[in-house]
């Protein structure tokens, strides 16, 4: 669904002729910009600016499911555990949650998109624009090479021509900053031999290296020492989570996020490694609209 609307779909929108829509626009009424001449109108401001002007009673939205989405992340798994927020999880890639996120099917996404300025906030803009999400750092952690246990011969990422390795899906973020990586080096993936066995969750890739079914993978240091595998660090990234922020205080997330302040999450980072905790609850972004 394309985020402006012109002016004939305005109109069709409103039920209302052409020229009205002109002339909404034209006594500023109705949200609009003018783009190389062109009249352009932001959908999810004319959806709120119909919404502001609804009359009678307000009918509440559906409740958003329990359900967190996006990156797997072994340190937030053990805590949504621990903690007994209560909410399902569906991992399955960064882009994968910004997807549920946007369609409601989720009331949470855990994210580490990186961007040309940072991390995350375009890419949550861009497919929520500015609906009310709030984007909460978790951790900065350490990504880079994980290498099978007895593997030599690999310093980084040039080093894999010709290796077998473990790769994640497309709705991934570190698949796309992985296919980024090669792309720099003057490879692709067919430079490599690819396990044919795609790695859904972090722990998968950690569990393929580690099983010997491949030589490395572009994964985190935390599941280095759990699984017995090298680790030589490339990237640090921030992961986050974004929230709706009518669930911000329902009881699941506000029981998950009490937890993630405890003494009990800072020593679990510490023990596995990898982490950098200093950023926790820093908000990054916080959607206006209603």
């Amino acid at each position: 669904m394309a985020e402006f609307l012109t002016t004939r779909e305005l109109a069709d929108l409103l039920r209302i002729g052409e020229r009205k829509a002109y002339d909404l626009a034209a006594s500023g009424e109705v949200p609009h910009v003018r783009a190389m001449g062109k009249l352009l109108f932001p959908r999810a401001e004319v959806l709120a600016w119909l919404n502001a002007s609804r009359a009678g009673p307000q009918v509440a939205e559906p409740p958003l499911p329990p359900i967190l989405a996006g990156s797997h992340d072994p340190l937030l798994d053990w805590a949504l555990r621990e903690s007994g927020a209560g909410l399902a999880t569906y991992y399955d890639g960064s882009f994968d949650g910004l997807i549920r996120l946007k369609e409601r099917s989720a009331q949470a996404a855990a994210l580490h998109i990186r961007e040309a300025d940072g991390f995350n906030t375009t890419s949550l803009r861009d497919a929520v624009g500015e609906a009310p999400v709030v984007l909460i750092e978790i951790a900065r952690r350490q990504r880079g090479l994980l290498l099978a246990p007895g593997i030599t011969g690999i310093r980084g990422i040039a080093d894999l021509r010709g290796r077998k390795v473990a790769m994640r899906q497309a709705s991934a973020a570190s698949q796309h900053l992985f296919l980024a990586e090669l792309e720099k080096l003057g490879l692709s993936p067919a430079d490599l031999a690819p396990d044919p066995t795609c790695a859904r969750t972090e722990e998968d890739l950690a569990q393929l290296l580690q099983s010997g079914k491949a030589e490395a993978g572009f994964g985190l240091g935390a599941l280095a020492s759990p699984h017995g595998l090298g680790f030589i660090p490339t990237h640090e990234e921030r992961f986050d989570l974004a929230i709706w922020r009518r669930a911000v205080f329902d009881p699941p997330m506000t029981r998950l996020m009490a937890f993630l302040q405890s003494p009990a999450f800072a020593a679990r980072a510490a023990e596995m490694g990898g982490y950098d905790l200093s950023g926790l609850g820093t908000v990054h972004h916080n959607g206006a609209s209603g």
